[in-house]
């Protein structure tokens, strides 16, 4: 029996979210990664960008990415990236312990 992969929601990278800057916009936002998957008119100041692979082997890979605007200007993010320098950082402060 043959399995395929089963791709849903917005692909959200490493790459992408290095690109967030403090107060960007939202038309810039949405120029870098694209329109949220999860549109809730009750939470304009919050989008949600999820994606999940199905992998043939039945495993599911899950990324959330939350990014919160004050103000129309992008004021931070969470989820299952953090950018970069941030983890550079972190992994710097860590090798030093």
């Amino acid at each position: 029996m043959h399995r395929i992969t089963i791709q849903q929601g917005n692909v959200v990278t490493q790459q992408m979210v290095d690109r967030l800057k403090p107060a960007m916009t939202k038309s810039q936002v949405t120029f870098v990664l694209g329109n949220p998957v999860i549109d809730d008119p009750l939470e304009a100041d919050r989008w949600d960008y999820v994606y999940s692979i199905q992998l043939p082997n039945g495993n599911v890979i899950r990324k959330v990415l939350s990014v919160f605007f004050i103000d129309e200007r992008l004021s931070y993010f969470m989820g299952d990236f953090i950018p970069t320098d941030e983890y550079d950082a972190l992994a710097k402060t860590a090798s030093k312990s």
